[in-house]
């Protein structure tokens, strides 16, 4: 497993931007995949985006397609979502998952670490 710790949550208006970041330690950052995914109050965690252990296999989910960008730095051992034209359905707190292999999961069974989360809020 691997040690994860998001940062870079908040406050922000529709229509506007934050970008988080999810530093890692414990493990070889770049032999797994990693992912985001969020969980609104009252739902179930969903798949947000991921990425292969290279970045250069991506997968989103249809809601964030076009608006969200999932980035890493294995140099750095860290992970970034960048997210912009926030919508207040986007409400939810955002945690960082490292998989349990090289390849990106849709499935949060395809990964056993996870951050704190960081909470990111959307309201005029």
């Amino acid at each position: 497993q691997v040690l994860l710790v998001e940062s870079g949550g908040g406050l922000v208006q529709p229509g506007g931007s934050l970008r988080l970041s999810c530093a890692a330690s414990g493990r070889p950052f770049n032999n797994y995949a990693m992912g985001w995914f969020r969980q609104a109050p009252g739902k179930e965690r969903e798949f947000v985006a991921a990425l292969s252990w290279n970045g250069g296999s991506t997968a989103y989910a249809d809601s964030v397609k076009g608006r969200f960008a999932i980035s890493r730095d294995n140099a750095k051992a860290t992970l970034d979502l960048q997210m912009n034209m926030l919508k207040p359905e986007d409400t939810a707190v955002y945690y960082c998952a490292g998989g349990k292999s090289a390849f990106e999961r849709r499935g949060a069974d395809g990964y056993d670490s996870w951050g704190q989360g960081t909470q990111v809020t959307v309201s005029s």
